[in-house]
């Protein structure tokens, strides 16, 4: 029994809020410092009373309308987030009300921007186990809600957004290999390290990020974890279609890929459109590729992320 892909779907709220746009909402930055050392040329943010779960249900839906499925059909629903609605219950659960389902096997994940590699290859086991048959994955974010506007080192980089996947059961290959790690000994160089007690905020609630530590941290786990994908699945580096990597930097996108001696040609990038969403940014750039064409049957693409924690990991798929 194996796992396949057969709808992919994506979500951006509102307008896109371009560099220039934030420079007049009174951030200290301007278009070509942001281009020249991230290539982001835009992000889009929610409303005041947006909410993770409305992104993730509009992705949802999309994915399932390309699978041909009806909510009620899945058994699983898996939400990557580092943003949820609320403590709890989870997102998922949220989703799964929104979607009308009853029943299904309901959780998030939160791996950062791991989250949604981690969802994907946790979906995957639970179908090679055979106690499940279809699955919805989701990555999700509203990552304006914890930005600090002021701090032009990482406001400049964020956006929210959605992205879902679903899976099926099938006795032809889909996803060939993956691998999941982390290192919690880098947990401060990526984190937001406050928290809620008693009802007031405890510690800083905005996210803090070392940017040299993270790049340099970044190419090396994203470049030695897709060459243990490819092992695993007795595929040669050159044999990849497509790589969607996480969509945080162009500059750690060209970098992993030159490790990995890729052209970037073959490397699907949707970063400068809307920035880091986090978990949201492999589907929403997956969905892009699948969409437009770009993705066909019978080719081999090798998904990846990293995020703080820090975590890591990678899936190789093919469609």
């Amino acid at each position: 029994m194996f796992a396949r892909i057969i709808g992919v779907g994506s979500f951006l709220p509102g307008s896109a809020v371009t560099n220039h746009d934030l420079m007049l909402r009174g951030v200290d930055t301007n278009d070509e410092w942001i281009v020249t050392r991230t290539g982001i040329k835009a992000r889009h943010l929610v409303e005041p009373a947006g909410t993770t779960s409305e992104l993730a249900l509009e992705a949802s839906r999309r994915a399932l309308t390309a699978a041909g499925l009806n909510a009620s059909e899945l058994d699983l629903i898996i939400v990557a987030t580092s943003t949820p609605d609320f403590i709890f219950p989870s997102t998922a659960c949220l989703l799964q009300g929104k979607l009308g389902n009853h029943g299904a096997t309901t959780f998030d994940v939160q791996a950062v921007c791991s989250g949604f590699i981690y969802a994907l290859t946790i979906a995957e086991k639970f179908i090679r186990s055979g106690s499940h048959k279809k699955a919805l994955v989701v990555g999700a974010e509203v990552f304006s809600r914890i930005l600090d506007w002021q701090d032009r080192a990482t406001c400049v980089l964020f956006g929210d957004g959605a992205g879902a996947v679903v899976l099926e059961a099938s006795d032809k290959p889909g996803i060939l290999a993956s691998a999941l790690h982390a290192d919690g000994a880098h947990h401060n160089i990526l984190s937001v390290p406050g928290n809620v007690c008693s009802g007031q905020v405890i510690g800083d609630p905005f996210l803090r990020m070392d940017g040299k530590a993270v790049f340099k941290f970044a190419v090396r786990v994203l470049a030695e974890v897709a060459y243990e994908c490819c092992a695993a699945a007795g595929v040669e580096p050159n044999e990849i279609d497509w790589l969607i990597p996480h969509q945080a930097n162009i500059r750690i996108i060209e970098a992993t890929a030159k490790k990995m001696g890729l052209s970037m040609d073959k490397v699907i990038v949707t970063v400068d459109q809307h920035g880091n969403t986090s978990a949201a940014s492999v589907p929403l750039a997956l969905d892009a590729a699948v969409r437009d064409g770009r993705i066909k049957p019978g080719q081999k693409v090798m998904l990846e992320g990293v995020g703080g924690g820090f975590t890591w990991g990678a899936v190789l798929l093919e469609f």
